[in-house]
């Protein structure tokens, strides 16, 4: 077997020295196993996927910073990922992103082959099977019944964290969304649709087909024509509110 063109390239997220210590022991008995990195916590887990191009993720689940539901977030479902972790509380939200395998801490060899075993076997029915819906990998990344705290926005190897404190606002993209903070737009695959479900909705409120305010950072409404109004935030930026917006704006000042 040729370790470059046949072997599956795995890379190993775990804030735990000893955690990936003892997997990249038991990796080494499997010879069609390569390691291709390493990652102590979430951020550095982007970054070398978007380097790396892994064809399985061995990932941790409570992680400082970013957790492996959030990772997986990122990486948009793209990767095959067999979750490693002290707790059996996260096996739901495991079989919801379709993940190979869920084992826990500690981890024995046997139950560490048959993981492999299982990832081989979806490798071979090809990648584009394992590839998920942004929408369902994104509603794994939030605890049940929380609206969303933080938005992650991934640039490539770059990763973005906003809480939802500093959005100003959130405008349609095609099938992106623009969000508004800091003086800065960012882009994320995601429609506003979907991310207007998982919103404060005492907070957030749609005032437009293509645009979700913070309630927040309005500053005043004005009339621009007969049944057209425009908000008007805090640093001057304009943004127009449909007549079904304003009445949801009513509602909530």
């Amino acid at each position: 077997m040729s370790p470059d063109r046949d072997a599956m390239r795995v890379m190993v997220v775990d804030d735990e020295e000893l955690a990936r210590g003892v997997l990249r022991e038991y990796l080494a008995a499997h010879p069609d196993i390569r390691i291709v990195a390493e990652c102590a916590n979430g951020f550095e887990a982007v970054r070398a996927a978007t380097e790396t191009r892994p064809d399985l993720l061995l990932l941790d689940i409570q992680m400082p910073k970013l957790d492996g539901f959030e990772v997986l977030e990122l990486l948009g479902g793209e990767v095959p990922v067999i979750f490693v972790t002290a707790y059996d509380e996260h096996a739901l939200r495991a079989f919801e992103v379709h993940a190979v395998d869920y084992l826990l801490k500690p981890v024995v060899p046997e139950r560490l082959a048959e993981a492999l075993a299982r990832a081989r076997a979806r490798l071979v029915r090809g990648r584009g099977a394992s590839r998920l819906p942004l929408k369902e990998v994104a509603a794994a990344a939030r605890p049940g019944g929380r609206f969303l705290e933080r938005i992650l926005i991934r640039d490539e190897a770059k990763v973005e964290v906003l809480p939802v404190d500093t959005v100003d606002s959130i405008e349609a993209r095609d099938d992106y969304i623009a969000v508004r903070a800091g003086g800065k737009s960012y882009l994320k695959q995601q429609t506003l649709a979907e991310i207007e479900t998982v919103l404060d909705p005492s907070r957030f409120v749609r005032i437009h087909r293509s645009t979700i305010l913070n309630v927040d950072r309005l500053a005043r409404i004005e009339l621009y024509a007969k049944d057209s109004r425009v908000a008007i935030l805090a640093d001057g930026r304009e943004l127009p509110v449909s007549r079904t917006g304003y009445a949801r704006l009513k509602e909530l000042l």
